[in-house]
């Protein structure tokens, strides 16, 4: 069993929205490094967000900026997702670690725990 494990994803039409959650199996994602990653067929996998263990610092990939935000609950860090378009189809993956990346976290997949993925198909 995977450490970590996502939800949330789906079939939506461009212009819609999603909410992605993240949870650790097993721990707490308290004080965890996160990020979540997407991998569409045929591509690499991509960083698209991240946030720092204290969740007071973000980064996004330029493509998202605006329209995604990563925010953590108890136990559970969240990608929200307004205005998808068809180029954001892929996997979806979170990742988490223990160690902080900074100045505010890494969009490279140093992660040392990962899901398994949640599919987001977004078309009409």
């Amino acid at each position: 069993q995977l450490p970590l494990v996502e939800s949330g994803g789906g079939l939506v039409q461009p212009g819609g929205s999603l909410r992605l959650s993240c949870i650790g199996s097993g721990f707490n994602l308290e004080g965890y490094t996160v990020a979540w990653f997407r991998q569409a067929p045929g591509k690499e996998r991509e960083g698209v967000s991240c946030l720092n263990g204290r969740g007071d610092m973000t980064d996004y990939v330029d493509i998202v900026k605006g329209r995604f935000t990563i925010t953590r609950g108890k136990n559970t860090v969240y990608l929200q997702m307004n205005n998808l378009k068809p180029g954001d189809t892929a996997v979806y993956f979170c990742a988490a670690d223990r160690r902080a990346f900074p100045p505010v976290c890494t969009m490279l997949p140093r992660y040392g725990y990962w899901g398994q993925g949640t599919q987001v198909t977004v078309s009409s």
